[in-house]
């Protein structure tokens, strides 16, 4: 996708019509199209599309502080402190940018007012372009190692030093003399003014080719949009939040299931070894319990029995059985919901019956007993 960069005018007299120079990047940041057109132009050939912005050199206010080492934090608040003595009037009405401490300790600084911000930012939302970066106008050009890159605009010098330190001078005979004084190697867009050997000339379309610093006046201005991507970001955090809990209760709910199944399990397979006599185990902790209290008692023979007609003629039961006691010769069974309906009983109860045991529906399951036959004492139908 290509990148759309703009050469502002003033921004007190900018306006939708105004005529910006302009310049478009390939993706590979070769130069492409560049020419003239307002921002309303401009918005329709790139609707909705991203736009760098750099600052007319008279609003383009630049500093650069030497400051010690310290927590970002605190370079925050030692920039704001030492702008107060730059800025021409109060620092509430500028938004104020610095950029990172370099190894000489310099720390560049940039103020605009706010209200002029504002505005900017409404003329670019009415043209429908969306605020990549905006920074001073000598960030637009390109960065050769750490020699400095001179041009000539609108009679200001504009100087950039590196990534992200630039200067802006309105005394350009003033500030070419102390460059030229130091010695160094300048590099001049276009034809140099002089034959001075220390200035080499370099391509004038590579104005547009410069790297963007790594801080800028954008910070300040809201998008259209930000808030709404902002919300969206949140609730897309939330709902995954959401997604990663349930498959983690489910995951939670079937390693527990698992769990239950295999104690349930080691229980019935304890049951049988502690009593070997038990026919069938349906619930193994309620008849470990009743085995105890009979063995405590001196037994009870009509239990085991009934225990063992009904896991032998109603199957329906094994595996269903949520509690079960036995009081006064009876086998009380309480089924699981689903087990409470077996549908036709006739088959099974008349086996009971010849078996000697009589079953009886209840509310919340069977109830079984030992029926003797007639003349028969009770104890001769059980040794049977």
């Amino acid at each position: 996708m290509s990148l759309l960069r703009i050469a502002l005018a003033p921004l007190a007299a900018l306006d939708l019509d105004s005529p910006l120079a302009f310049a478009r990047l390939d993706r590979q940041g070769q130069l492409g199209e560049t020419g003239r057109a307002s921002l309303a132009r401009l918005g329709q050939a790139n609707k909705g599309g991203t736009v760098e912005c750099y600052l007319h050199p008279q609003d383009s206010l630049l500093a650069s502080l030497e400051l010690p080492a310290l927590p970002p934090a605190k370079i925050r608040a030692a920039v704001d402190c030492a702008a107060q003595a730059l800025i021409l009037g109060t620092s509430d009405s500028m938004h104020i940018a610095h950029g990172p401490r370099d190894a000489d300790g310099r720390v560049p600084v940039a103020w605009l007012p706010r209200e002029a911000l504002e505005r900017l930012g409404a003329l670019l939302r009415q043209a429908g372009l969306s605020l990549r970066g905006l920074y001073p106008a000598a960030y637009c050009l390109p960065v050769i190692g750490a020699e400095p890159v001179l041009e000539v605009r609108d009679e200001h010098l504009l100087i950039r030093l590196g990534t992200d330190l630039a200067e802006v001078h309105p005394d350009v005979e003033q500030a070419l003399a102390q460059l030229q004084a130091r010695g160094e190697v300048l590099h001049w867009l276009g034809e140099p003014p002089s034959t001075h050997p220390l200035l080499q000339a370099l391509p004038a379309d590579r104005r547009w080719t410069g790297k963007v610093p790594a801080w800028g006046l954008h910070r300040a201005l809201r998008q259209p949009g930000a808030a709404s991507g902002k919300w969206g970001r949140a609730i897309a955090c939330c709902a995954l939040a959401v997604l990663v809990w349930g498959v983690g209760l489910n995951l939670y709910a079937a390693r527990q299931a698992e769990q239950g199944e295999q104690l349930k399990a080691w229980m019935v397979q304890r049951v049988k070894q502690a009593f070997p006599a038990l026919p069938v185990v349906l619930n193994p902790l309620q008849q470990a319990r009743q085995q105890l209290a009979q063995s405590q008692a001196g037994g009870d023979s009509d239990f085991s029995r009934l225990v063992r007609q009904a896991g032998l003629l109603m199957p329906f039961v094994v595996g269903g059985v949520q509690g079960l006691a036995f009081e006064k010769g009876e086998l009380h069974l309480k089924l699981l919901p689903d087990n409470r309906k077996p549908g036709a009983a006739a088959t099974w109860q008349a086996e009971l019956a010849q078996a000697g045991v009589l079953a009886s529906a209840s509310a919340e399951g069977w109830t079984l007993k030992a029926q003797a036959e007639q003349g028969q004492p009770a104890a001769e139908a059980e040794n049977e």
